[in-house]
C-alpha cells in the first residue's frame, strides 16, 4: 500500500451550459442535479428587502452629511425618493429602478462615500428576486 486513498472516485461531471454564436433568447433555466427554474409572481425575501431598506436609509444620511458637495442636492434627493417609492410598489418596474439608480449614481459622483453607498444599494436592488 502506498498510503494513498484506495477509494474509487467518479470523474467530475460538468453540468454547465454552453451557448455560442448568434443571438439567444433564454427563458428560465436550471442546470445540474436537482436544479429547478421557477416562473411566476415575484416576492421579496425579508432579508433582501431589509438590507435594501438599510442601504436606502444610509444613503439618505450620507446625502444630508454631504449635501453641500453635491452639484444638485435637490435632484439627488428626488431621485432617491423615486427609487424608494418604486421599491415600495407591489410590483416594482425594473426599468424605473434601473433609471433611478443610474441617475442617482450620476448625481453623487463628486462624493466618494456616496458613490460607494449607491453602488452597494444598486447591488442590493439587483439581488432582489426578479429585479434588474
Amino acid at each position: 500500500m502506498t498510503g494513498s486513498d484506495d477509494r474509487r472516485q467518479d470523474p467530475p461531471v460538468n453540468n454547465g451550459l454552453m451557448i455560442s454564436g448568434g443571438t439567444h433568447y433564454v427563458g428560465n433555466q436550471a442546470v445540474g442535479h436537482g436544479a429547478q427554474a421557477f416562473s411566476g409572481s415575484v416576492s421579496f425575501q425579508p432579508q433582501d428587502a431589509e438590507r435594501t431598506a438599510e442601504l436606502l436609509a444610509y444613503v439618505e444620511r450620507l446625502l444630508e452629511e454631504h449635501r453641500a458637495a453635491l452639484a444638485d442636492p435637490d435632484a439627488t434627493s428626488r431621485e432617491l425618493r423615486r427609487l424608494r417609492e418604486e421599491l415600495d410598489e407591489a410590483e416594482p418596474q425594473p426599468t424605473v429602478l434601473r433609471r433611478a439608480l443610474d441617475r442617482l449614481n450620476e448625481f453623487v459622483q463628486p462624493v466618494t462615500p456616496l458613490v460607494v453607498a449607491v453602488g452597494q444599494l444598486a447591488q442590493s436592488v439587483q439581488g432582489l428576486p426578479g429585479l434588474l
